[in-house]
């Protein structure tokens, strides 16, 4: 892993919605936000580190800024911000919530 980012901050949080839960039920792949500057690489052995996995795949999505308005004037209201999709090996799983 190059560059001076540490681990704990490539992955920011996971990202739980009805669609990754979904996808971590059926197809064993995980969302995660992560750091707009982290490439698939670093993400992978991310997770790999620290959920203790085999990765097989990494796909990521930048999600654009949201805009505001107000009267005639744009501004941004939330920042853009990176989501990975983890595929894991088949028969591992990553505990979330520790429940």
């Amino acid at each position: 892993m190059g560059g001076s980012m540490h681990l704990y901050d490539v992955i920011r949080r996971p990202v739980i919605t009805e669609k990754s839960d979904r996808l971590a039920d059926e197809l064993n792949v995980y969302v995660f936000e992560v750091d707009i500057k982290a490439n698939k690489p670093m993400i992978k052995d991310a997770v790999e580190s620290i959920f203790d996995v085999e990765v097989l795949k990494v796909r990521t999505a930048i999600m654009p800024a949201k805009m505001g308005k107000r009267l005639r004037k744009r501004y941004v209201r939330k920042k853009a911000w990176k989501k990975a999709y983890v595929t894991i090996a088949p028969g591992q799983s990553i505990d979330l919530f520790g429940i």
